[in-house]
């Protein structure tokens, strides 16, 4: 086979490559919008949770759990897929002096590193694809929380680490025991919450629907800086496939030009020799 056809070959190869690689470019950055409007949503439904909660607060003040001999629990957030760079490898990194008692690795690529996160990890959890997995990956979230807050013979401190909006930025966010801006506040209401219900049984079913609230806010915004990075790295390698595409074309273009001045030169010989 000539160097020509071998190069023309080549590039098909590089072509075909980078019709994918920008198909799932495409796909991140459809995701990346879809889940602006999920956490814009989520955002708004988190922030009324937490002002019901901060002004209950202020006249049950008791209700506060916080136990300095708690155990640190830490939810690392990473990808559940390749090409986003150093995403998971920055996750590990923030947490590598951290004194936590364990973590709960969430994402397939991060599970596979479990060994190199230097605190326990007690439980992995599938990470997810797309903004409509979520709701079920932190029911299952939430069941492991459960079972660990279960066997753990004390109270325990939740904080999840994740990616957030800005570029590079990575985010630590206190879950549980919920609402530690409350000692922050110095405003009050001067009437109290009229509750159709005990003060404790009321602040532990909002405790309940700030978790699955919170959590789903900060899936949202991990997800979307993971797509931010995904797409960042592809439009990256696209764009190398580009360059790469162009050179062998000129390349090729040489080698065929060489090509067709040796065969007309076989020609004239074969002509002479007549």
């Amino acid at each position: 086979m000539s160097l020509s056809r071998e190069m023309q070959l080549h590039i098909t190869q590089l072509e075909e490559i980078r019709s994918i690689l920008n198909a799932m470019k495409n796909l991140a950055f459809m995701e990346i919008h879809k889940l602006q409007r999920f956490k814009t949503m989520q955002g708004q439904a988190v922030a009324n949770i937490e002002r019901a909660a901060l002004d209950f607060l202020d006249f049950y003040p008791g209700l506060e759990a916080n136990d300095g001999n708690a155990a640190q629990i830490c939810i690392l957030l990473g990808a559940e897929r390749g090409f986003c760079g150093d995403f998971n490898e920055s996750l590990i990194n923030a947490i590598a002096n951290k004194a936590y008692t364990g973590v709960i690795a969430i994402g397939s690529r991060l599970c596979n590193r479990q060994e190199d996160i230097a605190a326990e990890v007690v439980a992995t959890l599938e990470g997810a694809n797309v903004a409509e997995e979520v709701p079920a990956i932190i029911n299952r979230l939430i069941d492991t929380i459960s079972a660990l807050h279960g066997k753990a013979a004390t109270a325990f401190q939740l904080t999840v680490i994740y990616h957030n909006d800005a570029p590079n930025q990575i985010s630590q966010q206190q879950v549980l025991p919920p609402f530690p801006q409350q000692q922050e506040r110095n405003v009050h209401f001067g009437n109290p919450p009229v509750l159709n219900m005990e003060p404790g049984e009321f602040f532990a079913d909002l405790v309940d629907h700030y978790l699955f609230a919170a959590l789903h806010e900060i899936f949202y915004i991990s997800l979307m800086a993971e797509n931010h990075s995904r797409l960042q790295h592809l439009e990256g390698a696209v764009n190398h496939l580009d360059d790469e595409t162009v050179k062998l074309q000129r390349k090729s273009q040489i080698y065929r030009q060489e090509e067709i001045t040796e065969e007309i030169e076989v020609i004239l010989l074969n002509a002479e020799n007549l």
